[in-house]
């Protein structure tokens, strides 16, 4: 790592304040120095400046400029390690951590289908207790930057989130089944049971979105092979394709979570049942940091208790 040019020939640089030590560790965890700026409740020249200020006392590069943010060197890996467990403690030991905090709305975000048919039931008891929510759904990439950037609290992602920025903790392992209403499956019944794939090829395919991401997922884990069909319908919502495909407009493949009810009640059957079938993980992330919310460590705590039976 090239060495910054230090203030003043000879003798150690000066030690940083805990400004300069705040501010470094709100861009490491957010990923900018934008991001950064709105969490300090500072102008982003502020922290550009400080950034730099720290920079030349350390004599060491921080952050690799990026089109779009910042990446952290080797020496800020290094740094955060030091620092952060020292300023979160300082920051809730003078009042401005969640011990002492007001309680606000909770911001939390996630996919619709999830929040709306697990999440958001789990959470009911704790908005009779008080606690407030303000909810955002999305897909995972574009709410994991919003994070990062301070405007949700904690966020579902369907996978784990890149780089050492954002702490993440595994929330929920969902299932995906081959479903279709009982006369589809009927009709599927009466072709060889060993090629499911050519039983389903005149079956119209209702699916999230065109390029099929969950049916080629699971054609590939399942049958080892390449899905070769086209969507009869898309529709960017899990809950709109259950609907569709419990009113018998065709097959699909679902999370388990979403269709238990109907494969019970028999409103829906199951068309495949492998013994190894596909499973996708889903995180609970927290913004970086320490919140200055308690209920924000209320709902996730709950999240977590409750996602170990969805």
């Amino acid at each position: 790592m090239r060495p910054l040019d230090p203030l003043g020939a000879g003798g150690a640089p000066p030690q940083p304040d805990l400004n300069l030590l705040r501010t470094f560790l709100a861009v490491y965890r957010s990923g900018s120095f934008t991001a950064a700026a709105q969490l300090l409740g500072l102008s982003q020249p502020t922290v550009t400046t400080q950034i730099r200020s720290l920079e030349r006392q350390t004599r060491r590069e921080l952050f690799e400029r990026l089109p779009r943010g910042v990446a952290p060197t080797a020496v800020a890996d290094e740094l955060a390690a030091r620092v952060a467990g020292p300023l979160d403690a300082l920051a809730e030991a003078t009042g401005r951590g969640p011990r002492d905090a007001r309680a606000e709305p909770v911001h939390l975000a996630g996919p619709a289908e999830l929040l709306s048919t697990r999440a958001l039931p789990a959470l009911a008891p704790l908005v009779t207790e008080g606690v407030r929510l303000r909810v955002t759904t999305g897909l995972t990439e574009p709410l994991l930057d919003e994070l990062r950037a301070g405007r949700h609290d904690l966020v579902i992602a369907t996978t784990r989130p890149r780089g050492r920025t954002l702490s993440a903790v595994p929330l929920t392992d969902e299932e995906f089944v081959l479903v279709a209403a009982p006369a589809w499956a009927e009709r599927v019944a009466l072709r060889p049971a060993d090629d499911v794939p050519a039983a389903l090829h005149d079956v119209p395919l209702i699916a999230y979105a065109e390029d099929l991401p969950i049916v080629r997922r699971y054609w590939r884990h399942v049958f080892g092979r390449r899905l070769n069909c086209r969507a009869a319908v898309s529709a960017p919502d899990l809950r709109a394709v259950l609907a569709l495909v419990t009113a018998g407009a065709g097959f699909s493949v679902l999370p388990r979570y979403l269709c238990a009810a109907d494969l019970a009640s028999g409103a829906l059957v199951l068309l495949d049942a492998p013994a190894d079938a596909p499973i996708n993980t889903g995180f609970l992330v927290r913004r970086p940091g320490t919140s200055d919310n308690p209920h924000v460590t209320l709902v996730r705590d709950r999240l977590l208790e409750a996602g170990r039976t969805w």
